[in-house]
């Protein structure tokens, strides 16, 4: 996805656009589940999965995002970072809920590992399906015939600028933006 849509979607939620959250749900949906799933691992759920998790961190990013709560948040990097905050606090309320002594408390918190809740490494499923959904994406661009949309992909990836990656082709940075466009619709309708 270009950094100008997310920004976008942004800025017209903070603005009151409730529409603006449509878009940005279907872009990082299956991320806060599979992040929730991640962080859920091996612990006891009874009603709520990283489904429910997901959509309540949504839910509370909408609402905090319409009502002024983030006023740092700006482009696609800040709202991943606070996603996945509210997402680790959700799992984390959801863990201790269901560890709570009326629910089996102790026995319940002996069988989880902490370090589950708080790795910094993702489980070697979870790596895999993460590699292999990456290859999908990147052979889509390949499929186009031009090899910048690779090149541009990975260098932004990567974390380079768009006048970086400008730099380093050899073009204007529009060259790059219609590029970053072009890969997000591409992605998109994968």
């Amino acid at each position: 996805m270009a950094e100008g849509s997310i920004t976008r979607w942004i800025g017209s939620l903070k603005a009151g656009d409730a529409a603006a959250a449509r878009p940005l749900w279907e872009a990082y949906f299956r991320r806060l589940i599979a992040l929730a799933r991640e962080h859920l691992r091996g612990t006891p759920r009874r009603a709520v999965d990283e489904e429910d998790i997901a959509l309540s961190a949504f839910d509370s990013f909408c609402a905090g995002a319409v009502r002024g709560r983030f006023p740092d948040l700006a482009d696609r990097h800040n709202l991943w970072s606070l996603l996945v905050a509210v997402t680790r606090h959700k799992c984390v309320d959801l863990v201790r809920h269901e560890t709570r002594a009326k629910r089996g408390g102790k026995a319940v918190l002996a069988s989880l590992d902490a370090n589950d809740l708080f790795a910094r490494e993702p489980s070697p499923d979870f790596a895999a399906e993460l590699a292999e959904e990456f290859a999908v994406r990147l052979a889509r661009l390949d499929a186009t015939g031009d090899p910048t949309l690779r090149a541009v992909a990975l260098a932004k990836m990567e974390g380079d600028t768009t006048n970086e990656i400008a730099a380093r082709l050899g073009c204007v940075r529009r060259t790059i933006e219609r590029k970053l466009v072009l890969i997000e619709r591409l992605w998109i309708e994968e």
